[in-house]
Order: C-alpha cells, then sequence, then structure tokens
C-alpha cells in the first residue's frame, strides 16, 4: 500500500469513528471485556489537558455494583417526593431557551418519543423513558465521571475533550455509547454508593456496550449544521 493510500486509510477509519458515534439509548447485554474497557481509557488518556493535569477520574461498573445504584437512583426518580430533593450541582442546560437551542431540544425530544411512540401529553411514559438512563439503557457497562473540584473552567474544556476521546475510541472498537448529564441530579446518592470523596465533583455518566439493532429509539439520527451556518473563514 502506497504512503498516500495508508493516509487515506487512516483518514477514513478515523473519520468513521467520529461520524457513526451515536447517542445509544437500547443496548444488548453482550458482556465487554475488562482489558477492552481498559484499553479505551488507556486511549481517551491522550486528550490534552492544560500543564498535563488529566483531571479526569473515572469509576467502572458492570453487574450488581451498576445494578446497586441504578436501584437507588431509580427509587428516588420514581418518588416525587424524594425527587424534589434533588438538585444539579452545576448548570448544564440554559436557564431559559433561546432559538435556535430550543428548536435544536424539541426536534431532538420529540424525534425520540416519535420513534417510541410515545405522545406529548403522555407524561407517564416520558418519566419512564428519562428513568431509562438510570439502569444505562441496559448496558453491561456503566462509567461514572468525576473531577476534583478545585479545578477551573479550563479543566472542564479538558473534560470534554476526554470524554469525546472514550466514545470515539469506543466506536473504533465496535461498540456504542450515551453520554448521560442525568445522573448529575443525583450526585448524592452516587456519591454514597460509590464511595465518592467531598472533594470530587460528579460531571456525568455513560452506557457502553453492543447497540440493540431491534431497538426503534436507536434509529435516532440527530441532524448537524452545515460548516458554513458557524463557521467563518478570513484570508483563506
Amino acid at each position: 500500500m502506497s504512503v498516500a493510500s495508508a493516509a487515506g486509510e487512516q483518514e477514513r477509519l478515523v473519520d468513521a469513528a467520529i461520524t457513526g458515534r451515536r447517542s445509544i439509548r437500547a443496548f444488548l447485554d453482550t458482556p465487554v471485556p475488562r482489558s477492552t474497557i481498559e484499553e479505551i481509557l488507556a486511549v481517551a488518556s491522550r486528550a490534552p489537558s492544560g500543564s498535563n493535569t488529566q483531571p479526569w477520574q473515572v469509576i467502572v461498573l458492570a453487574g450488581e455494583a451498576k445494578l446497586r445504584l441504578s436501584r437507588r437512583i431509580l427509587a428516588a426518580h420514581d418518588d416525587p417526593e424524594a425527587l424534589a430533593t434533588h438538585h444539579q450541582e452545576y448548570s448544564y442546560y440554559l436557564d431559559e431557551w433561546v432559538s435556535p437551542y430550543i428548536e435544536r431540544r424539541r426536534k431532538t425530544g420529540w424525534g425520540l418519543y416519535g420513534l417510541l411512540g410515545i405522545g406529548r401529553e403522555d407524561k407517564a411514559r416520558m418519566h419512564a423513558q428519562h428513568g431509562r438512563n438510570f439502569c444505562f439503557f441496559d448496558a453491561p457497562v456503566g462509567l461514572i465521571f468525576t473531577i476534583d473540584r478545585i479545578m477551573g473552567q479550563g479543566s472542564w474544556l479538558d473534560y470534554g475533550m476526554f470524554l469525546q476521546n472514550v466514545m470515539v475510541a469506543a466506536r473504533a472498537r465496535g461498540l456504542d455509547t450515551c453520554p448521560q448529564a442525568a445522573f448529575t441530579r443525583f450526585h448524592r446518592i452516587v456519591a454514597d454508593e460509590l464511595g465518592i470523596p467531598a472533594q470530587r465533583m460528579l460531571v456525568c455518566g455513560m452506557s457502553l456496550g453492543h447497540a440493540d439493532p431491534a431497538a426503534p429509539e436507536n434509529a435516532l439520527l440527530t441532524e448537524r449544521e452545515a460548516v458554513g451556518a458557524f463557521t467563518r473563514f478570513e484570508g483563506l
């Protein structure tokens, strides 16, 4: 293979891993070997971080450990009184939704509910679908990501690059993921169940495994704006 052909093949593979990433919301119970998870995290750890601080800390859950956490969170999620006592430690979304973000959010939400046959007034099924987050959408592996509270905003930007690397490295191995900010509301339960020290803050969770090809929700494919819509070129 020529140098040009090899470079082209590498480009194709990298692009396929990036563009093939989707948020999967139904997984098969096919196990993922610990060695594969370790490979993914080792690759992801090459993410850049200011002064090489490497602010990421990861807890990998499977089996009974994952089920225990899921049961505790779902119990709070399904109890209105308990649910009212749980709040996020940081704002992930806008306090007040404006255009064009509100339109994108609605299109994604109603697209998912439409695939599942959930009507706009069916609050019970919406609640149940949201609760699927907390069983990691039946994925065999759940990941919990934390950061030291002393870290600044720049370290959170670094963390995003690490999370993206996890998802792309998983995709390169034929696995799928779903990053989940939903866990942040229940940070106290997560910290208590997993023994996370007070100086660490929950960033998000993530499901990892093999997508269920028969699940209708996995047909959701969100759109992206054209490059010209979010880019300005000068001097080119």
